[in-house]
């Protein structure tokens, strides 16, 4: 059954919850979202709040996707830039689709749901994220269309002994109907 994606759910407790569990669910099962595993919600709480004030300061959007049974199951945080120069293209962060959800093809639809909803924001004509190398997200990225257009090898410390490329991607959004070379 398809995801339902919510752009700028309410944030309510249950949405905090729902997003924690998620990330931390995310983490200790070797998704590559900022932490390590093991970690708890209460590790991840300090992140959360730091992007609760980015999106109550309307620097950052949250797309949500929910499963049938109503339950948080994907989401993506979306930033826009603040410097003048670069205010055509957003960051995405943060791409999470539940483990239990895995192999369903909600990665994809979710990274479609960004792209769709990302073409609705003004004035923006590109989507960038990083990903950690030596994870497959790479190869997951490019085939929803994003191409890697840099690399920072060892830019990420997993752990000691342990440095990962910081993979960066990029999707140019044409127009509608717009064919590519």
């Amino acid at each position: 059954m398809p995801l339902t994606f919510v752009l700028d759910p309410r944030i309510e407790p249950a949405l905090r919850d729902g997003v924690l569990a998620l990330w931390a669910d995310v983490t200790n099962a070797g998704g590559a979202v900022g932490f390590v595993p093991p970690v708890t919600t209460d590790d991840i709480l300090p992140q959360w709040v730091s992007q609760l004030a980015a999106l109550e300061a309307g620097r950052m959007r949250l797309l949500a996707g929910y499963d049938e049974d109503g339950a948080l199951a994907a989401t993506a945080f979306v930033s826009y830039n603040t410097h003048r120069l670069m205010q055509h293209w957003v960051w995405v962060y943060t791409v999470m689709v539940h483990p239990k959800h895995q192999g369903k093809g909600y990665g994809r639809a979710l990274m479609a749901a960004v792209e769709e909803a990302v073409r609705g924001f003004d004035g923006i004509e590109a989507i960038r994220l990083a990903c950690r190398g030596g994870t497959g997200a790479d190869r997951f990225y490019a085939a929803c269309g994003y191409q890697e257009v840099g690399r920072v090898p060892g830019a990420i410390r997993v752990a000691e002994g342990d440095d990962r490329d910081d993979v960066i991607m990029y999707l140019p959004l044409q127009p509608a109907g717009a064919l590519t070379p």
